[in-house]
């Protein structure tokens, strides 16, 4: 089977992978509990190709993440639920819908204010027409934190699911009260590490890493870039390490903890 510029080339390809007998192992046994954690991961590695500005990357990551979609769709037809075809079908009457000052029979344009208003109001539709189609016992309580999207990043959506509840006073006025709750949360999982219990210390280090959020809520911080600035520190701070012990002729295997240490030290005190 040869590449294509044609989307029915990769079609081909994910049918030939998932047919039993012929196709890949790997991908036979998956589903699409087993296969998102991939989709999330392949759009931040197309967000990361963005932040740095290499394109030739973002054309490969994005055919990653098309082979996502690919995957899934394949999953769904094999389960007579929808095919390829049908999410291509059903994200253009979306935008279709969604963009009527384009692709309505009608003269005069709007101005970019009355389109996002147009936009807000046909999204509105949408999803009253969707939570008509549910069962009726799933659209018989609406939370404020309903349309907080499930699919975001865990740091994203709790940012989220806290600034909603806090439009309804729900929330410290002061980020110190903040601070006791987050050394509250600390003593919890000390108490937890006692007992030896391993679901307890994932809820509390859970708890504890929503209290950080709110932390950062409370200061201004965005708790995403946050810790992307504090990734990239560590890298930095940890390839000085490497650069150091290979000055030594040394690996990393061969040094001790403190030794380790007391180089990250000087590269906290080099930057």
């Amino acid at each position: 089977m040869t590449p294509s510029r044609d989307i029915s080339r990769l079609l081909e390809i994910m049918a030939a992978l998932r047919t039993p007998g012929s196709g890949c192992p790997w991908d036979l046994e998956q589903n699409f509990a087993t296969i998102a954690p991939y989709t999330i991961e392949e759009a931040y590695e197309v967000t990361d190709a963005i932040a740095r500005g290499d394109l030739d990357d973002l054309c490969d990551e994005l055919g990653d993440l098309l082979l996502q979609v690919v995957f899934h769709a394949r999953m769904a037809e094999e389960q007579n639920a929808f095919a390829f075809g049908d999410v291509v079908e059903a994200i253009s009457r979306k935008m279709i819908r969604r963009h009527p000052h384009v692709f309505a029979d009608k003269d005069g344009r709007l101005t970019p204010s009355h389109v996002k208003d147009a936009w807000d109001r046909i999204k509105a539709e949408e999803k009253a027409e969707r939570a008509a189609r549910r069962q009726p016992e799933e659209a018989t309580h609406k939370s404020l934190l309903s349309s907080v999207k499930t699919g975001q990043p865990a740091l994203t959506r709790a940012m989220e699911l806290q600034r909603k509840a806090s439009k309804v006073g729900f929330d410290w006025n002061d980020p110190r009260a903040v601070l006791h709750k987050i050394r509250e949360e600390a003593d919890e999982i000390e108490a937890a590490l006692d007992r030896g219990d391993e679901k307890e210390l994932a809820d509390e280090t859970g708890d504890l890493l929503f209290a950080l959020v709110n932390l950062a809520r409370h200061v201004g911080a965005d708790p995403e870039l946050a810790l992307r600035g504090t990734n990239a520190k560590f890298e930095r701070r940890f390839g000085y390490i490497e650069s150091a012990l290979e000055t030594q002729g040394r690996s990393l295997e061969s040094a001790s903890l403190a030794e380790m240490d007391a180089l990250w030290n000087e590269a906290k005190e080099t930057e």
